[in-house]
C-alpha cells in the first residue's frame, strides 16, 4: 500500500478500505461496503477496531433490508427484519462510544439513523422494511 504524507496540524489520511465502505454504501452496495471495511477491520489492533465493527453491521443490515425487499414472499428473505434491526442496534452499540464524531463521521447521527430504523423495524412488529430503493441512505463523511 502507498504510503501518504502527513501535514502537522491535519487530520491523517483515511485507511482507502475504510473509503471504500462510503463509497459502496452510498451506491447501495452493502454487501460490498461491509467486504471491503472487514480487510481493514481484521488488521486492526487499536481502539478503532470496534469503530470498524460498527460499520460492517449496519452495512449487514441493509443487506438484510434490500433482500427483504427485493424478495418479500422467499423463504428466507422474508423473515429478515428481525436481524436487521438486531444489526442496527449492535452496529450503533460499537459506534456510540466514539460520538460524536471519529474519523470524520458524524456518529451521533449515525447512531440516531440506527436507532429509529431499528424501533421502526420494532415497532411495526418486524412488518415494515424503511429501505426504499428510490431513496436510499447516503452517509457522508466531514470535510
Amino acid at each position: 500500500m502507498k504510503k501518504t504524507s502527513h501535514v502537522p496540524g491535519c487530520s491523517p489520511p483515511l485507511d482507502p478500505c475504510y473509503l471504500a465502505w462510503f463509497a459502496h454504501f452510498n451506491a447501495g452496495e452493502y454487501y460490498e461496503a461491509h467486504d471491503a471495511l472487514e480487510v481493514l477491520w481484521l488488521r486492526t489492533r487499536s481502539a478503532d477496531r470496534d469503530f470498524f465493527k460498527g460499520l460492517i453491521q449496519i452495512a449487514g443490515a441493509f443487506v438484510h433490508l434490500r433482500k427483504q425487499r427485493e424478495h418479500p414472499s422467499h423463504a428466507k428473505h422474508s423473515t429478515r427484519l428481525r436481524p436487521a434491526a438486531r444489526l442496527f442496534l449492535s452496529g450503533k452499540n460499537h459506534l456510540a462510544r466514539y460520538s460524536p464524531v471519529h474519523l470524520r463521521l458524524d456518529v451521533a447521527a449515525v447512531c440516531v439513523l440506527c436507532d429509529t430504523l431499528a424501533h421502526g423495524i420494532e415497532h411495526s412488529g418486524f412488518t415494515d422494511n424503511p429501505w426504499n430503493p428510490a431513496k436510499p441512505p447516503h452517509i457522508a463523511l466531514a470535510t
